[in-house]
């Protein structure tokens, strides 16, 4: 009985703990494939609350042509920080169209929020740079599937 007892309350703390405490990059999230400009980027699709918590946090690197694109179910001004995230990124907060509203370069391990200039539903983290180093800027367009129904 005290076995049964002790199980059933491990199994609870166990489910009691939410699923974005964990302490380990997340792994096997769904793919995209997007497109800006002449460059392809691979990125992970976070769309559910836990998967958005979590984001990219405890990641040593990431591949250079690698991002996590961050779905909402409706736009909304949204805001990130870098709470156990070890590597600087950009955040593309991005339209329905596909264009982007608004760039934001952000530190590593810090609380600082950034938020988009205006109501969308994507966020697109890649390394810092990346945009920069390929002359994307606000206005400009990303493709693939997210955004192509959307035009």
């Amino acid at each position: 009985m005290i076995r049964r007892t002790t199980l059933t309350a491990a199994l609870a703390c166990l489910m009691a703990t939410p699923l974005w405490a964990q302490d380990a990059p997340q792994r096997h999230l769904p793919q995209v494939t997007l497109k800006a400009g002449m460059h392809l980027i691979q990125a992970q699709v976070a769309s559910t609350p836990e998967q958005r918590a979590i984001g990219l946090m405890h990641r040593q690197s990431m591949p250079t042509n690698e991002g996590m694109l961050f779905v909402f179910d409706t736009p909304g001004v949204q805001c990130f920080w870098m709470k156990n995230t070890l590597i600087p990124l950009t955040a593309a907060f991005v339209a329905d169209d596909g264009s982007i509203v608004n760039l934001v370069d952000m530190k590593p391990q810090t609380l600082d929020s950034h938020c988009s200039e205006k109501p969308v539903r994507f966020v697109l983290e890649m390394n810092q740079g990346w945009f920069a180093k390929r002359g994307l800027q606000a206005g400009a367009r990303l493709g693939g599937a997210p955004f192509d129904n959307r035009r």
